[in-house]
């Protein structure tokens, strides 16, 4: 059994522990944690505690992590929206919604869990069994084109590309503000925030080197209609790179304090265009994700 051990600073106090821990375990779920408090697991100050235990500083939580049991990830007869497919990768147009791959105490309903069962074992194992066949991710309210690979050659391949930068991912998004210039680039460090562990942020060392290229594509009177593409992708690379130049996405409620006049469900954002050479043949490939359903009307209301 593997034992971790935290002392809580002045920063977190009156934090429930549950969402503490969250911040500082990125692997476990919020949900996964309140299993282990509940099966006492988790004590504070050599005490058991409930999950809405509020911290006080100094405070010394000790997690009891039982050994790891290989979760039952199952295939699910999800419907796909298939982009492109041969016998080395496969790219989707994620809905609104999905996780990618599942997480501890979040085992069904992910696009691993649909591809599972689309493309049967035929699915590469690089990244372990919770993520078979994921060779990158996009966020759960984020739509649009994600590649998995079938083997474990094509995923090595795309995944050295991914590396290279030699992939073309452009996304587009309607953003708060109008934008003066018709196409711009933000170059800077992205690394987690020091305020809030959930979030990333542009920082001053300690990140990693992220660059986003954006042009305008409509402007109206209050937003503006953008393309993004990545030349790096970071975690949560262009919200973190659209808000710090104050035009945050519409929507995203993680890196904006602004409220959608709207009823939206996340940020309006849309992985379009995915670009990358075929592993059997080096071919290129670009597909392309049409716009969600949400995202046409959005566009209607604004013009």
């Amino acid at each position: 059994m593997q034992k971790l051990y935290f002392t809580v600073s002045e920063d977190y106090e009156n934090e429930r522990i549950d969402k503490y821990l969250s911040l500082f375990v990125d692997s476990f779920s919020r949900s996964y944690l309140q299993k282990l408090i509940g099966s006492e697991d988790i004590s504070v100050n050599g005490k058991s505690i409930k999950a809405s235990y509020k911290l006080k500083c100094e405070d010394h939580i000790e997690v009891n992590v039982p050994e790891s049991v290989i979760p039952d990830i199952v295939p699910e007869d999800i419907p796909l929206d298939i982009l492109y497919e041969d016998d080395d990768v496969i790219v989707v147009n994620k809905p609104k919604g999905m996780v990618v791959h599942p997480s501890a105490g979040n085992y069904e309903h992910t696009l691993v869990n649909a591809l599972m069962y689309h493309c049967k074992d035929g699915l590469s194992g690089i990244n372990g069994i919770m993520r078979p066949g994921i060779v990158h991710r996009i966020d759960k309210d984020t739509t649009g084109s994600v590649i998995a690979c079938k083997n474990d050659r094509a995923h090595a391949m795309i995944a050295e590309a991914l590396k290279e930068h030699s992939i073309k991912r452009r996304y587009h998004a309607i953003v708060h503000g109008v934008l003066d210039d018709d196409e711009g680039t933000v170059r800077s460090l992205i690394g987690r925030d020091t305020n809030d562990r959930t979030k990333m942020a542009v920082v001053t060392n300690g990140g990693k080197e992220a660059v986003t290229h954006y042009k305008v594509l409509k402007r109206f009177s209050k937003f503006t209609y953008i393309e993004c593409e990545l030349e790096t992708g970071r975690t949560h690379q262009i919200r973190v790179h659209m808000a710090y130049l104050h035009h945050p996405i519409l929507g995203d409620e993680k890196y904006s304090n602004i409220r959608s006049p709207y009823k939206l469900n996340g940020q309006c954002l849309h992985a379009k265009t995915l670009g990358f050479m075929r592993p059997s043949d080096g071919e290129y490939i670009e597909t392309d994700a049409p716009l969600p359903e949400y995202f046409l009307h959005l566009l209607d209301i604004l013009e």
